[in-house]
């Protein structure tokens, strides 16, 4: 074998391995968009602009929660929404990269037994155009991740309605009356 048939070959390897590893990023890219889309299929709606506060409907994941990305005081946040959570809790290095304050510390009754945190007050809570503004909150040491839980501090401000694998906030009736 020739040095130039060497050289062809070794090309012809690499443009095949090339081409191959192209093929396995590409494949990665679209699965991981897809695992995305089923951890949070609501992920668009901190694209949705501010205005009149119009319902929003969200779907169920695929692990069966209500998970969507809204903002807290402006920045974009991922959701876990919990109606069985009295406040708004906030990982403690979610808090820190918000630059919430804490206020007094306090022990929680969780579904887990009791935890210790932090009270806060959130400026401004944002889920696709409903807002809610002074929402009482904590900081959570316990909870690892970048999720928020959504809890009733924010939510009861809201009528909600689920129905199947859906989940309906909207504004509450006497506002639409008048």
């Amino acid at each position: 074998m020739s040095d130039d048939d060497k050289a062809l070959r070794r090309t012809g390897l690499g443009m095949m391995l090339l081409f191959w590893v192209i093929v396995l990023g590409l494949a990665g890219w679209w699965f991981q968009g897809r695992l995305d889309e089923q951890h949070n299929p609501n992920a668009a709606l901190t694209a949705s602009a501010p205005g009149d506060a119009q319902p929003v409907t969200l779907e169920r994941n695929a692990a069966g929660h209500f998970v969507a990305t809204g903002r807290i005081n402006g920045e974009p946040v991922e959701f876990l929404l919990d109606t069985g959570a009295s406040l708004v809790s906030v990982p403690a290095s979610l808090a820190e990269r918000l630059g919430l304050e804490r206020g007094a510390s306090v022990t929680f009754e969780t579904a887990n037994g009791q935890a210790r945190g932090y009270l806060t007050t959130l400026d401004e809570i944002a889920l696709g155009g409903l807002r809610a503004g002074d929402v009482r909150g904590s900081i959570n040491p316990g909870i690892g991740g970048e999720t928020a839980l959504l809890g009733m501090s924010f939510l009861n401000r809201f009528e909600i309605r689920i129905r199947g694998s859906q989940m309906i906030l909207s504004p509450p009736q006497s506002a639409n009356e008048s």
